[in-house]
């Protein structure tokens, strides 16, 4: 699948998986470097470098009780996004949630802030469940909302929410740029988007996909399950705005 001339070049940005996150930082400054302003891929990945380097500031601040996790956290989570890319540039296989924006990014009738909206969705609630199990089996913990690094990944919610409303604000128009019309269905599915909602929701799948890690083919069907429900929000958030 390509749609622009430097989709290869995002693809070799996103071949090696990130270890740290001045790892993850430099790949989604590459991306956002060579994403045109009608590549609707740019507004999402532009959303989540602003999302990294604050929770970054935080870590290297020690504003976490245990950064350490939360920034085994940030590679893992960022790595299934290098991932989705990787298998859809290269005509693998991507998860249908992330296909229904990459197939899409393109399309000028669709709002940048619904582009961004539509990645963070794909993004939350299906891959950060999957991230959370991954960073709690490497560190040897088990979620819960008991333990203090649960304190710590809900300690974020007002930033994302911060950043996440101000995207609303600004990005509130068509791909190209120019204004959206005084009243559309798109409002409506703004205001509706909680980020915190989601996060939340996505730890809760993950403490369900922790109970399920002894049984592989349950726990592969409990991660299509979420694809499938991501990819059905994902598609909604995508719907063109009438001229």
């Amino acid at each position: 699948m390509t749609f622009f001339a430097y989709d290869p070049e995002i693809l070799a940005a996103v071949q090696t998986p990130p270890i740290t996150m001045a790892d993850v930082l430099e790949i989604m400054r590459t991306i956002d470097a060579l994403c045109v302003e009608l590549d609707g891929l740019k507004w999402f990945n532009r959303l989540y470098l602003q999302v990294t380097e604050a929770v970054s500031a935080r870590c290297d601040a020690l504003g976490f009780s245990d950064p350490a996790w939360l920034a085994g956290l940030d590679v893992q989570f960022a790595a299934l996004y290098f991932n989705a890319l990787r298998g859809a540039l290269s005509g693998g296989c991507a998860p249908a949630c992330w296909r229904a924006l990459l197939d899409r990014r393109g399309n000028v009738a669709v709002a940048r802030i619904q582009f961004a909206l539509a990645g963070v969705n794909a993004h939350i609630n299906h891959d950060l469940p999957v991230a959370i199990e991954a960073t709690c089996r490497i560190a040897g913990i088990t979620p819960s909302h008991a333990i203090s690094q649960y304190a710590d990944y809900t300690g974020l919610n007002s930033t994302l929410e911060s950043l996440v409303n101000t995207a609303k604000q600004e990005l509130a128009v068509r791909l190209p740029g120019d204004s959206l019309p005084a009243v559309s269905h798109l409002e409506q599915t703004i205001a509706a988007f909680s980020v915190s909602a989601a996060r939340e929701a996505a730890w809760n799948n993950a403490e369900m996909l922790w109970l399920m890690r002894g049984f592989p083919p349950m726990h592969a069907r409990a991660v299509d399950t979420l694809d499938g429900l991501t990819t059905f929000a994902g598609k909604a958030l995508l719907v063109p705005v009438p001229l």
